[in-house]
């Protein structure tokens, strides 16, 4: 959040005397003032969120600026609100989840920040379109907000010129322009002792190379299953072929935020409405009854949807604790083989 404000600040500080309110912000309908002053609102706001704890709606409230605030003020409205946003977020524990309507009305710490380094880097870039300036903030702030909020993008040739194609302000070859977006902060689905958190392609790389994911996992986690899958998502999202809500969960404690194992889809629904599923736990987790507690809340929210007509699991035939617990859930075998045997949970 810093190095995204320090940046824009910067640059935007050269060009102060200059005439922001006359002239329109790149492609948006706002001038270059009103484009600062949105900036600075979204920064409190998402820091507000985080704050108030806030469930089913904006915590309501709004800044205004002082009556005869000049650009070099406004300048150090965004440099305030950004800062308090930056402590929200390395406050606000881990676990704690905020309202936000867009796509599955809340978000984390990590969201709330990605969502405020996107405010002022795309917003940045409108201003700077307007006033003639070059502008390109670090590689890795462009990144970090794709892989967090906009999953569903297959990766360009650089993240920057991606970003702005995602959202309407550039183009790229051999991609149509983009019209209408949204970015996309995970699913998460609770459970009674879990919650089923989803693993952003950001967590599914660190994770398939042998990192935490950015979880607290128990026993010395994840299980090398976990780190397949993840190896899955991240491969889905190069390819441009990943949809968030059917990728990987991580299952998350309520007690005490230990990461317990990993649950998820190996892909969107077929053309018959048939989406499996995969799951593993870590050795200190097993025998809870954690896979059957996740499993029973992943498939509720599963064939809750218009899409989805059944779910489809596959066991190891020596995986007896694994073949329980699709069994409890009300999965029924449905096929056999050598090695494994298949189940279906109908709608």
């Amino acid at each position: 959040m810093e190095q995204a404000v320090a940046s824009a600040v910067a640059l935007l500080r050269t060009v102060t005397d200059r005439d922001w309110e006359g002239v329109r912000a790149g492609r948006l309908e706002w001038n270059c003032r009103q484009t600062a002053e949105h900036v600075a609102s979204d920064l409190i706001a998402y820091a507000g969120q985080l704050a108030g704890r806030a469930q089913s709606a904006y915590v309501p409230f709004e800044i205004t600026l002082d009556e005869g605030t000049d650009n070099a003020g406004a300048l150090d409205v965004i440099e305030a609100t950004g800062a308090l946003l930056a402590a929200a977020v390395r406050t606000t524990p881990r676990d704690v989840r905020a309202f936000h309507p867009y796509p599955f009305r809340s978000a984390d710490r990590e969201g709330f920040a990605a969502m405020g380094v996107a405010e002022v880097l795309l917003h940045t870039h409108d201003i700077a379109q307007g006033l003639g300036l070059d502008y390109e903030p670090p590689t890795e702030l462009c990144e970090d907000v794709l892989t967090r909020l906009f999953p569903h993008v297959r990766p360009g040739p650089a993240p920057w010129p991606t970003l702005l194609w995602a959202t309407g302000r550039g183009e790229l070859p051999d991609r149509a322009p983009v019209t209408e977006w949204r970015w996309s902060n995970p699913l998460v689905i609770p459970a009674e002792r879990l919650t089923l958190q989803g693993v952003t392609p950001a967590a599914a790389r660190d994770l398939d190379r042998g990192g935490d994911g950015g979880f607290a996992w128990v026993g010395g986690g994840p299980y090398e299953g976990t780190r397949a899958a993840a190896g899955m998502v991240a491969k889905a999202y190069e390819s441009g072929v990943h949809r968030p809500e059917w990728g990987m969960f991580v299952l998350v404690r309520r007690e005490d935020g230990g990461a317990v194992g990993a649950m998820g889809f190996h892909g969107p629904p077929d053309g018959e409405g048939r989406a499996e599923v995969g799951y593993d736990l870590t050795e200190p987790a097993r025998g809870h009854g954690y896979a059957t507690e996740a499993l029973r809340a992943l498939s509720a929210w599963a064939l809750a949807r218009d899409d989805v007509r059944r779910l489809y699991a596959r066991v190891d035939r020596d995986n007896v604790p694994s073949q329980r617990v699709v069994a409890r859930v009300g999965f029924v075998q449905v096929a056999a083989d050598e090695e494994q045997l298949a189940y279906e949970l109908p709608l």
